[in-house]
């Protein structure tokens, strides 16, 4: 007889920025789910830099936020300090970031989780997953208790088969002080599944008591603050707490030197490959040798805690090594190390072998999310647990799949870029990977994604009208302008010929616009809707020529691949170009076309194989 009360839609394993945006998404689209975590409490552990966004992770957020996912609200309850980063280059490229507490991001999504409706949290370790025919049907505890579900979603972060490396020291971890997850790391590989090692690390924690600021260079947060989430009020935002900056020195890369046969990372014993893009302070000293200096970020932990975290210089020496290099940093001569720096290499399985809807192509209703695929940072994360969540949703529903565009967010951007072109190390998203950057900015996310959050029931209704009246100002105002122009701005073209238009909007009586006479009240703050005005119709001829060039690709995108299709049969293809296909599957002609390794040549080919 069946136990009902262990009967779900949606099981997530792992509690990390995956995994609860995709139980949360699970539940609120009314699928029975259950989420499972080896300790209740590090839901959402800020194991690394306790900061969200930055450079294109800033734009994941809001795009998550505006699909209904957690994770800007939450970043916005835990503010503590807010930076809008570049934003002395183009608008194309502005990525908010806020220093976040630690302790209170885990406790506020903790209640969330608590008290969704439809979400059961449960600490306990999974060890097994049962399928049948090439179908899940559900998990097995560490105690054999047995989980029957429709969907399982794999959220497992650096867990799987975790080592954690400090000098010539290492032991079975999933994050130090945390148990590693070998048994299902076995399972999943005896599956058939193609598993491949990564190696990330974290630095050192210091206490501020021991810290000499008078030598450091004090770093707050910008007088402006912008919310992450369109459901926040940004002016109940505050900046309560600053950073600092020091800097590494000759003396402290020279100690690294002497040391860096101690170091794992140079003796063999990781040969997972490590973020390029984050290297630690031992692949610093090496690969710029040239460099004198390196910069230290010092980040409070949390307002409630004298912990302070060393960004920049993470390191997996010696304890004794890293002590005595800190002591070499100005400021920082007699701080007292309260968590040691360490590396963890972990389990990971190539993301070609996940659809775009990131269920895998072995597996049926078998869902991937987050650092199991390869990537690194909370919102790549965030991101891939959302997207899994409403898939597993929908498939059960027996619905469309909901794939977003590269020219729709940078969420699209990093998925297609997973399931097409796969990882060689960690992979980190920037706004230099999508090509069409100017039209997923910061400021526009709610324009390109909150239908979608509307559609899925996730937005209310009364926030989505107030997001079209917004709309409806903005376009009022362009309008107004266009009548405003051909009295003012002609007059000032005879006066100086390199005036300006948008220059000329900064200095217009905001208050002189008919659609602010005529509505007493107010939905959106003026000085977002005359942002959004000035940038809209500053970077016009920009946003239209990538328009134009979205259009282009659109008919590749149009073009669909038969999923029985024999790419065997398609004469002029070279064998490995055939290799490539047969393992990725392409939906389209435009995602055939950004697999490493196909050429123009070859799109040709199976374009003309297509018709006929």
């Amino acid at each position: 007889m069946l136990n009902l009360e262990n009967n779900f839609d949606v099981i997530v394993i792992g509690a990390g920025h995956a995994g609860v945006e995709a139980a949360l998404v699970a539940a609120r689209t009314n699928k029975k789910t259950i989420l499972f975590t080896m300790d209740l409490d590090k839901i959402v552990n800020l194991a690394c830099n306790p900061a969200m966004g930055g450079i294109a992770k800033g734009q994941i957020i809001r795009e998550i936020d505006a699909l209904g996912g957690e994770i800007g609200k939450n970043t916005d309850k835990s503010m503590i300090s807010f930076n809008m980063i570049n934003i002395s280059k183009g608008v194309a490229v502005h990525s908010p970031r806020a220093q976040c507490d630690k302790n209170l991001y885990h406790v506020e999504m903790k209640k969330i989780l608590e008290k969704q409706e439809n979400l059961t949290i449960k600490q306990d370790e999974i060890t097994n997953i049962k399928i049948k025919n090439d179908k899940i049907e559900g998990v097995y505890s560490k105690t054999k208790i047995f989980y029957r579900a429709k969907a399982v979603i794999i959220t497992t972060g650096t867990f799987l088969n975790g080592r954690v490396y400090i000098g010539d020291i290492s032991f079975s971890a999933g994050r130090i002080g945390e148990f590693a997850s070998n048994d299902l790391a076995e399972c999943i590989k005896k599956l058939g599944f193609k598993t491949k090692r990564l190696k990330t690390g974290t630095p050192f924690r210091i206490l501020k008591k021991s810290v000499n600021f008078e030598k450091l260079e004090k770093y707050c947060g910008d007088e402006k603050i912008n919310s992450f989430s369109f459901q926040t009020n940004s002016s109940t935002l505050k900046n309560k707490d600053c950073c600092y900056i020091t800097y590494t020195n000759t003396k402290t890369h020279k100690v690294i030197r002497n040391n860096l046969h101690k170091s794992p990372l140079y003796s063999g014993k990781i040969t997972g490959i490590g973020p390029r893009y984050c290297p630690s302070i031992e692949d610093k000293v090496v690969r710029f040798p040239n460099m004198k200096r390196h910069q230290i970020f010092l980040e409070p932990l949390s307002l409630n805690s004298d912990e302070l975290y060393c960004n920049g210089i993470s390191s997996s020496l010696p304890e004794k090594v890293q002590t005595e290099f800190l002591h070499t940093i100005d400021g920082l001569e007699n701080a007292i190390i309260s968590r040691i720096g360490y590396a963890i290499e972990y389990d990971f399985y190539e993301p070609t072998q996940l659809k775009l809807t990131l269920e895998t192509k072995l597996i049926k209703n078998l869902y991937f999310a987050g650092q199991i695929n390869g990537t690194t940072g909370y919102e790549e994360a965030a991101a891939q647990g959302f997207i899994a969540g409403i898939n597993a949703s929908l498939k059960l529903d027996k619905k469309a799949p909901f794939i977003l565009k590269r020219n729709e967010a940078y969420i699209g951007v990093l998925i297609d870029d997973l399931v097409t072109k796969g990882v060689l190390d960690p992979y980190r998203m920037f706004t230099s990977r999508a090509e069409y950057r100017l039209l997923l900015r910061n400021d526009n996310v709610d324009e390109r994604l909150l239908k979608y959050g509307y559609k899925f029931g996730l937005i209310p209704k009364n926030l989505y009208d107030e997001y079209l009246r917004y709309r409806k100002t903005v376009n009022a105002i362009k309008i107004e302008l266009e009548n405003i122009k051909e009295k003012g701005i002609s007059e000032a073209h005879k006066i100086r010929k390199d005036f300006k238009y948008y220059d000329w909007i900064k200095k217009i009586d905001q208050n002189k616009f008919n659609i602010f006479k005529k509505n007493k009240k107010t939905y959106w703050d003026k000085d977002l809707i005359f942002n959004a005005v000035n940038i809209e119709i500053k970077y016009l001829g920009y946003i239209n020529r990538q328009i134009e060039d979205v259009k282009k690709m659109e008919k590749l995108e149009q073009k669909k691949i038969p999923e029985n299709i024999d790419f065997n049969k398609i004469i002029g293809l070279l064998t490995e170009t055939k290799k490539k296909l047969i393992e990725i599957k392409p939906r389209t002609l435009g995602q055939a076309s950004r697999i490493s390794g196909v050429n123009p040549n070859d799109i040709v080919l199976l374009n003309i194989y297509l018709k006929k």
